[in-house]
């Protein structure tokens, strides 16, 4: 079955929570929506924890009680999303099938009253999963007041039970045709890890062959796909043509490839927690920008706090004021929904101390009043940024398979593939560059520059897409660590970068993990490598030198660390360094010159720019100022400030910790 449907930008903002009236007297609904309105929200989401209330008994559905609250909440205004309550198994259920409870590491089996306490490929799970989801399917399905569906929560489970890996066998029996193929692409003559039979291949647990464990990485992930399809196929049948599909994602989780299990949804969506701290908006987009490329469109904020977690080592509350600046954030950045986790203080269970917008009386914690305001925001908004979307000229390519085989080998302790990816992120957010992260297959049409940071994994139809994004005028920024290894986590019979030494003019001689930072001198300016570094050497005689390493180990004095070079109608920078902050934004500066990227716009340190684009083409901005100081920034056009209602020409200035949101006056 393939039922696909394009989602369609809501016509407004969405505002909302994750609501749990089975947990509550229904005589107390009626006030928590009333309560809702005066938050100014517009959406619920419910179900995603209440199996055992809906299916009470194998086969015996209690769906009225669900029926009554979207009623009650679309009375009021207020529209539903439904959650498949799978990830939460009841224990009737675990009681008929206890083995389809999951395995870990160590052989031990989860235990009833978590949560995702499921084996992914167990069929007994399965069979009851299609049962539910095609009877709530049949029942809300038809209803105009459900918006979408989120499948499960949070995916997060590995198996380690014999039925996993007697999938996974088999997996590997369809991907590789023979076993002689997979030994030799594993190189199993190492260590004499040579498989004569299917059934001698073991799950991996701790530090294996490279092979096995990055291929156990891709059926989990199939696995899960799986189990999502099953999921959508129960449920499309009987949605309405604009009824959304989506699944919450969590923050960077690497168990799985997003992008895969992204491509059977309508929607992308996540869960966005700051826990301990306060949320930092130049690492924080990056994550909505990861999101956003999961369908290169944009997304629902389907959690986030309402002030604090209780999951940390400390749960401190978000500052007054930085809720609101993480929406609108999340908006500038391509939310068309923002969801608060949860609405009411639970009087048991294990998440009594999390954040809420009402306590355990039903009365309005202090937070409640920053969600009216941005309640308000939203209001005044909504009609402006309707269908309104980030739009970039710079992509980050982001490739989970080298940050999951970086990550079991990193030769350096303190080498971590998501913080070298932030750190070409931060310099650009800091600067209001807009930028797209994408997968590492995407088509790169329309970019006028990519960053591709450790794109370890470098496979032929990779190498052909940025040749052909190179010649066509392209600015390729290629990092360290690049072009090491082949789909099968195998290295290359190549020097670094393997097939784009042709695009760099230059391969790598040897890499380095680094003791000790190593000088980096530049034309003008001098940083420094800390913990990895690499020795280039010049293939073309036009290939230009922007640094070389200063006096060290005496392996990489004077050698070329940063190099460029002219392919087609674009050019190549190779960086084998990993810079210092300084170093790291003037080198940044100087190829966002040369690729002719600009800025959404110029403003002061701790104030955020973001642009989202109209289907008319009208450019809306939105200002975020994260400081404690009344800020002043320069307008180049005649502007109208919709949050206020104000025309604006020369000089903008913004509160402390407030938000502006401009379009042309």
């Amino acid at each position: 079955m393939n039922i696909k449907r394009a989602y369609t930008p809501p016509a407004k903002l969405y505002l909302g929570s994750a609501y749990y009236p089975e947990q509550w007297p229904e005589a107390g609904w009626k006030e928590d929506i009333r309560q809702m309105q005066v938050a100014g929200f517009n959406v619920a989401r419910m179900g995603d924890f209440a199996w055992s209330r809906l299916e009470p008994a194998p086969g015996q559905f209690n769906f009225d009680w669900l029926d009554r609250a979207i009623a009650m909440l679309a009375e009021a205004g207020i529209d539903s999303v439904l959650a498949t309550p799978t990830a939460g198994p009841p224990a009737w259920l675990v009681t008929q099938h206890p083995d389809m409870l999951p395995v870990d590491k160590d052989g031990r089996r989860a235990q009833f009253g978590n949560r995702c306490h499921y084996c992914v490929t167990s069929p007994e799970f399965h069979a009851a999963v299609r049962r539910l989801v095609e009877a709530l399917a049949q029942r809300f399905g038809p209803n105009p007041h459900v918006l979408g569906w989120q499948l499960d929560n949070e995916y997060n489970r590995t198996c380690y039970c014999p039925r996993c890996q007697h999938q996974f066998q088999q997996y590997l029996a369809q991907r590789y045709g023979a076993l002689d193929e997979l030994n030799r692409r594993w190189a199993t003559t190492y260590w004499s890890q040579t498989y004569d039979a299917w059934e001698q291949i073991p799950l991996p647990v701790g530090p294996h062959n490279p092979g096995l464990m990055l291929e156990h990485k891709r059926f989990i992930t199939e696995s899960y796909r799986r189990f999502q399809r099953l999921q959508i196929d129960a449920l499309r049948l009987h949605l309405l043509p604009e009824t959304w599909i989506t699944h919450n994602f969590m923050f960077w989780h690497d168990g799985y490839d997003h992008y895969d299990l992204s491509e059977d949804l309508e929607l992308a969506s996540w869960d966005w927690y700051v826990g301990m701290g306060q949320h930092d908006y130049r690492s924080s987009g990056a994550a909505h920008d990861l999101v956003r490329g999961y369908k290169r469109q944009n997304f629902w904020l389907m959690e986030t706090q309402p002030g604090n977690v209780n999951w940390k080592p400390l749960n401190n509350a978000i500052d007054k004021g930085g809720t609101r600046l993480m929406a609108w954030h999340a908006v500038g950045h391509g939310a068309d929904a923002v969801l608060y986790w949860q609405w009411r203080s639970p009087l048991g269970g294990q998440e009594q101390y999390h954040g809420t917008l009402l306590d355990t009386t039903g009365q309005p914690r202090p937070f409640f009043a920053e969600a009216q305001q941005v309640g308000r925001d939203f209001a005044a908004a909504s009609r402006l940024l309707a269908g309104a979307r980030p739009v970039a000229e710079t992509a980050i390519l982001h490739c989970p398979a080298s940050r999951w085989s970086i990550g079991w080998q990193p030769h350096h302790q303190d080498f971590d593939y998501l913080e070298h990816l932030l750190h070409y992120y931060k310099p650009l957010a800091a600067a209001n560059i807009p930028l797209d992260i994408l997968s590492a297959d995407s088509l790169l049409d329309g970019y006028r520059m990519v960053i591709a940071p450790a794109l370890l994994i470098l496979t032929p139809g990779r190498a052909a897409a940025l040749k052909a994004f190179v010649a066509n005028g392209g600015h390729l920024l290629l990092t360290l660590r690049s072009g090491m290894k082949d789909e099968f986590n195998a290295l290359l019979p190549l020097r670094q970068p393997g097939a784009l030494a042709e695009l760099t003019g230059a391969e790598v001689e040897e890499y380095y993990a680094l003791e000790n930072p190593v000088p980096v001198l530049g034309e003008g300016w001098q940083g420094a490598s800390r913990l990895w570094a690499e020795r280039l050497k010049l293939l073309d005689p036009a290939t230009q030198v922007l640094a070389r390493y200063g006096a060290s180990n005496g392996w990489l004095d004077g050698c070329p660390a940063i190099t460029q070079h002219a392919f087609g109608k674009g050019r190549v920078t190779f960086v084998g360094a990993y810079l210092d902050e300084a170093s790291q934004a003037a080198l940044l500066q100087r190829l966002l010159a040369e690729a002719g990227v600009q800025p959404v716009l110029v403003t002061p340190e701790g104030v955020e720019a973001c642009r989202r684009v109209g289907e008319d083409g009208e450019e809306i901005l939105i200002l975020i100022n994260y400081t404690h100081q009344e800020q002043r920034i320069g307008l180049p056009w005649r502007a109208y400030e919709h949050l206020r209602g104000q025309a604006i020409q020369g000089e903008l200035r913004i509160a402390p910790l407030d938000v502006a949101l401009l379009s042309h006056a």
